[in-house]
């Protein structure tokens, strides 16, 4: 499995993971019942610590995108379209919120802000 990890990015390792794997399962890169790599594979593969990937595995399993059974191992749990949905909102919103202090930097005006979003939007079709 492809994950990039960043000692720049300020993001703690676990999250970065838990976050590109989310967005593989959001892209449908990673389809329900698919099985991931498991804790220790993962760990060796990243050379990081097997903790590290217990901690990601836990979070995805929190948030109900992964399913884990005990010697077994880890599956994509079979997401739910309002799953899908609010975590392409959130990932939206974070987006707008960069945007939107960018244009506080430069001094837009809401309706300005708002023009260009709109602009974006529609060439993204």
């Amino acid at each position: 499995m492809d994950i990039i990890l960043s000692n720049v990015d300020g993001t703690p390792i676990y999250e970065q993971i838990a976050r590109q794997i989310k967005a593989k399962i959001v892209g449908g890169e990673l389809q329900p019942g698919e099985a991931l790599p498991s804790m220790r594979l993962l760990a060796k593969d990243l050379r990081i610590s097997v903790i590290t990937t217990k901690r990601a595995y836990e979070e995805l399993e929190r948030e109900g995108f992964i399913i884990s059974q005990t010697g077994r191992g880890s599956f994509v749990a079979p997401v739910g379209v309002e799953l899908l949905r609010e975590e392409q909102l959130r990932r939206v919103e974070a987006y707008l919120e960069e945007a939107a202090k960018a244009a506080h930097l430069g001094n837009l005006e809401k309706d300005e802000f708002l023009e260009i979003a709109a602009a974006v939007f529609e060439e993204g079709i």
